[in-house]
């Protein structure tokens, strides 16, 4: 179980995050919505260690921990499988990497070319085959579905359903249909009360 506790974020001077108390189970998904600026993405951040907490605590947070960002941060001129692989140990067969492709709705003309050649979706499905393939005992998904098309978003949600079992899951969504698929349970977070702490702030990424 990871839990935090009074937990306070301060990013350049504003507060982000402010008394919050969240549990994640170490086999589950939790869900957390709210507008952008309430720090949805800040909170994945402090899990992973990126962001250091102002105060409060965070405790049981594992060693081995992946991410699918907002941001795809592929290498542009590798193929989606050379993406994938960078993050798997050496005897992790390129079979593997392709079926997990292959079932996440990548096309076989698409598995060896340049991912910069490739398109929004497809880029998508790379970034999470590559987060969710390595063994991580907590996966943060920071709007995991972002640029899937409508017909493809079903099968990427079974897939990653059956990926993230046995695993502590944050799943950073606008769309609970996507949260109940994972079955998480929902966290709504809203912007810190301190209207002036966050005056000007929109980015989604915080």
């Amino acid at each position: 179980m990871i839990t935090v506790r009074d937990l306070r974020v301060e990013l350049g001077g504003r507060v982000v995050l402010d008394g919050l108390d969240i549990d994640l189970p170490d086999d589950g998904v939790v869900a957390v919505m709210g507008p952008n600026g309430s720090g949805k993405t800040t909170l994945g951040r402090v899990l992973l260690g990126l962001v250091p907490p102002t105060s409060g605590v965070v405790d049981g947070r594992p060693a081995r921990c992946s991410a699918v960002f907002q941001e795809d941060r592929l290498c542009e001129h590798l193929d989606a499988v050379a993406n994938v692989r960078l993050v798997l140990p050496r005897d992790v067969s390129s079979t593997s990497v392709v079926t997990a492709l292959r079932d996440l709705g990548l096309p076989a003309d698409a598995l060896r070319r340049p991912v910069r050649a490739l398109s929004g979706g497809q880029r998508r499905r790379v970034v999470i085959a590559r987060a969710l393939l390595p063994a991580a005992d907590l996966v943060f998904l920071d709007e995991p579905l972002t640029g899937i098309d409508a017909d493809g978003r079903e099968a990427v949600l079974a897939w990653i359903a059956e990926a993230c079992r046995g695993r502590a899951v944050l799943l950073v969504t606008h769309d609970r249909a996507d949260a109940e698929r994972l079955h998480g349970d929902v966290v709504e977070l809203a912007p810190h009360h301190d209207r002036r702490a966050l005056d000007g702030v929109t980015d989604a990424r915080l």
